[in-house]
C-alpha cells in the first residue's frame, strides 16, 4: 500500500483566500518532503470551507517547489468546463509537470454549485455531461480534432490553408495523463466507467464497517467486463480521515478538538446528512442523526490513534475491502496545530506505513495484527 493525500482544500471560513493558498502550497511541499506518492486537490465554487475553484493554478505553483510527488485535481467538475478548452489546459499543465500530473474528474455533487451554474441535475445530466466531456477530451488527445456534435458540446476540426493553424497541443504523457474518477455509493456509474475505460477508481469511504466501500470494487469489475479489462486493485484509492499521535487518547483529542473535528462539525457532517447520506455513516440504520457526533466518528469512521492502532484500522480496511493500493488521507488547514499535524504525518509515513507493509502474501491481516 502507498500513501497519498486529498486537499479538499479545507480552510476555516475566517482564513483569507491568500493565506489558504499559502497553506496549501506549504502542505504540498511538506507531503513531497515526507515521501507521499501523490496529492489531489479538490475543485468547488460555492463552499466557504473549500474555496478552490482552480486546482490547476495551485498545481502549477506547487510543481516549482516539489520534486517527486504526483499532483492532480480531484477533480475538475466537468459539467462546468468546455471539454475542448479544458483538454488544452490539462495538456499544457502536463508538459509543465513532465510526468507528475494526474487528471481527476467529477460530476459535481454540491447542490449550491448546481444552483450557481443554473444546472438542473434532476435527470442526471451532470453525469451525462461528465461522461461526454471526458470522451471528447480523450478523443481529442488520442485522435486529434474532428467534427463532433454531442448532447451538450460540439467540436470541430480546424481547417486552414495557412501554415501553422491546426490542433496541435497534445499531452506530455501518451496518450494522456492517468485519469481518476471518484464514487461514493455502491454500483456507482463513475466506478463502472473507471473499470470500462481503465481509469483510476477512487472511493470516498464514509461507512464505518467498510461493507459499502467493499462493494465499490464490484462496480469497477462490472465496468471492466464491458471492455474485457482486468482491473488492478493496486490502482484503487480509498479516502479516509487519519490522525496519528503517540497514544490513542492524544490522537482522539486532537482529532475531535482540532481542525478535523471542526470541519466535520461545521461543514462535512451537515452536508452528508442534508444530502441523505447519513445511513452510510451509521453502524445501525436505526441510529438517530444526532447520535452521529464527533465522538462517534472518532470511534467508528476516522482512523485515529497510536501508530499501531491506525495500522490495525488500515489492515482491517484492507481485509474488508479485499485490498487496495493507495490510502489517501484528508489534509486539513492545521495552521493552529502545525506541530501535532506534522507529527501525525511523520508517524503515518515512518511508523504506520511500515507496519502495514509488513504484511506478506501468505500472512492474512488478522494474523499480522495479532503478531504486532
Amino acid at each position: 500500500m502507498k500513501l497519498g493525500a486529498l486537499l479538499m482544500p479545507s480552510h476555516p471560513p475566517e482564513r483569507s483566500i491568500r493565506d489558504g493558498q499559502r497553506w496549501d502550497l506549504a502542505d504540498l511541499q511538506r507531503l513531497d518532503t515526507l515521501g507521499f506518492e501523490e496529492a489531489w486537490i479538490g475543485e468547488h465554487f460555492s463552499a466557504t470551507w473549500e474555496p478552490c475553484p482552480a486546482p490547476d493554478l495551485l498545481i502549477a505553483q506547487a510543481l516549482l517547489t516539489t520534486k517527486r510527488i504526483r499532483l492532480g485535481p480531484l477533480g475538475h467538475l466537468l459539467p462546468y468546463h468546455n471539454p475542448v478548452e479544458l483538454a488544452h489546459r490539462v495538456a499544457y499543465l502536463d508538459h509543465m509537470a513532465e510526468g507528475r500530473y494526474q487528471l481527476g474528474v467529477g460530476i459535481s455533487a454540491l447542490p449550491t454549485d448546481h444552483q450557481l451554474f443554473g444546472l438542473d441535475v434532476s435527470d442526471g445530466r451532470n453525469r451525462r455531461m461528465t461522461f461526454e466531456a471526458i470522451d471528447m477530451m480523450t478523443r481529442l488527445w488520442a485522435d486529434g480534432a474532428s467534427d463532433f456534435q454531442g448532447e451538450f458540446w460540439s467540436m470541430g476540426e480546424p481547417r486552414s490553408e495557412l501554415p501553422g493553424l491546426a490542433y496541435h497541443l497534445g499531452p506530455y504523457q501518451k496518450p494522456h495523463p492517468p485519469i481518476a474518477i471518484a464514487g461514493l455509493t455502491p454500483g456507482s456509474s463513475n466506478h463502472k466507467l473507471a473499470g470500462e475505460k481503465g481509469y483510476i477508481p477512487v472511493s470516498l469511504g464514509i461507512d464505518p464497517d467498510a461493507s459499502v466501500t467493499a462493494r465499490h470494487w464490484d462496480a469497477v469489475v462490472e465496468g471492466a467486463a464491458r471492455t474485457g479489462r482486468s482491473p488492478d486493485r493496486n490502482d484503487w484509492r480509498i479516502i479516509r480521515d487519519v490522525y496519528v499521535a503517540p497514544t490513542d487518547a492524544e490522537a482522539r483529542d486532537l482529532a475531535i478538538n482540532g481542525i478535523m473535528g471542526r470541519c466535520w462539525r461545521e461543514f462535512l457532517l451537515p452536508i452528508y446528512l442534508d444530502l441523505g447520506l447519513g445511513p452510510f455513516l451509521k453502524r445501525d440504520p436505526s441510529m438517530p442523526d444526532e447520535a452521529v457526533d464527533l465522538e462517534y466518528l472518532a470511534d467508528n469512521l476516522w482512523f485515529v490513534g497510536s501508530p499501531k492502532t491506525v495500522a490495525d484500522r488500515i489492515l482491517d480496511l484492507q481485509d474488508r475491502t479485499g485490498g487496495f493500493g493507495y490510502l489517501l488521507i484528508v489534509s486539513y488547514d492545521a495552521t493552529t496545530e502545525l506541530q501535532p499535524w506534522e507529527r501525525s504525518l511523520r508517524l503515518l509515513m515512518d511508523e504506520v506505513l511500515p507496519l502495514v507493509q509488513r504484511r506478506g502474501p501468505a500472512l492474512p491481516g488478522a494474523e499480522l495484527r495479532a503478531a504486532l
